[in-house]
């Protein structure tokens, strides 16, 4: 039965403070637990034990592989953001040294360990256990339609450690969505680069410096987008968003929630938060030293 009341209404400017949507606080607490993967230092020697060269052919290998061994073009659109040739660097040579199926089993071994080491005896518990199966419920409830990075995902196998089933709900959950996200800014005209110039406009914790050298972009072709931006009246002269870029970054985002927003409207609230109160305490348990660090270069939220 899907909750009783309206919807929380949406404003064209995020400037105004408002309470998130179902999506969005669901966002903030599943987020952290899939991304703790691209945080863990365990991952460098595991994506090495498995054939892969660093940790970026790992991460673009070990995404990418519930695809199978794609190419570069595959990639670089599903993925949106990177600069080509950082995605070109890893891919399809990470098929000549390794494989979807090692990849995939080097990013489950780095969610085992890092989530062994933060959660330590919770891994075990009933606490963990309830929440894998409440998460798993959600998940597949999932629509796939025009969600290449999520369906393929959706089609592996759940592991059978609660505390890794957990951790595939999460990568379901934040697929789905990250598909509905680059669905909305391509709908929205917004380029993967573009993108990340007015992430960085709209906050103030967010430095282009890491932004760019993170994704592979130069200052130069950083430049070229914020230019045309402010062709287009998103971005002032000083490169801070317009009244017309503050919308357009809402209307982005609304759109994104709207896309991810059916599984959680359509949870009863009993039920619901308890499912957030559960993912809400592990995903905090994942912040610190060895682990998830705010702001970062990913844009993962602190749990709210």
């Amino acid at each position: 039965m899907a909750l009783d009341g309206p919807r929380e209404a949406s404003t064209t400017i995020s400037r105004v403070s408002i309470a998130p949507s179902l999506a969005r606080r669901a966002w903030t607490m599943f987020e952290p637990i899939h991304a703790i993967v691209y945080f863990a230092p365990e991952a460098v020697d595991l994506y090495k034990a498995a054939g892969l060269r660093g940790g970026w052919m790992g991460y673009f290998a070990s995404r990418s592989a519930p695809m199978g061994a794609v190419t570069a073009p595959v990639v670089i659109a599903t993925f949106h953001s990177f600069r080509p040739s950082m995605v070109e660097r890893a891919i399809p040579d990470a098929w000549e040294y390794s494989s979807p199926e090692r990849a995939l089993e080097a990013r489950l071994a780095v969610a085992d360990t890092v989530l062994r080491r933060l959660w330590g005896s919770l891994v075990e518990s009933a606490e963990v256990a309830e929440t894998a199966a409440a998460a798993m419920e959600v998940a597949r409830n999932l629509r796939g339609d025009g969600r290449p990075i999520y369906l393929a995902h959706a089609a592996l196998d759940v592991p059978d450690a609660p505390h890794l089933a957990l951790w595939h709900a999460c990568t379901l959950f934040r697929e789905h969505r990250f598909d509905g996200h680059v669905a909305a800014l391509t709908a929205h005209d917004i380029d993967g680069l573009e993108a990340l110039v007015t992430a960085v406009a709209s906050k103030p914790e967010l430095e282009a410096p890491l932004m760019r050298s993170y994704r592979g972009w130069t200052e130069e072709e950083w430049e070229d987008a914020a230019q045309r931006l402010r062709r287009r009246g998103i971005l002032d002269a000083g490169n801070a968003l317009t009244d017309e870029g503050h919308a357009v970054r809402s209307s982005v985002e609304d759109m994104t929630d709207r896309l991810a927003g059916d599984v959680w409207d359509a949870l009863d609230e009993w039920p619901r938060e308890r499912l957030f109160d559960g993912m809400r305490r592990l995903a905090i348990l994942l912040e610190g030293t060895g682990g998830i660090i705010y702001p970062n270069p990913i844009g993962v939220p602190r749990p709210v």
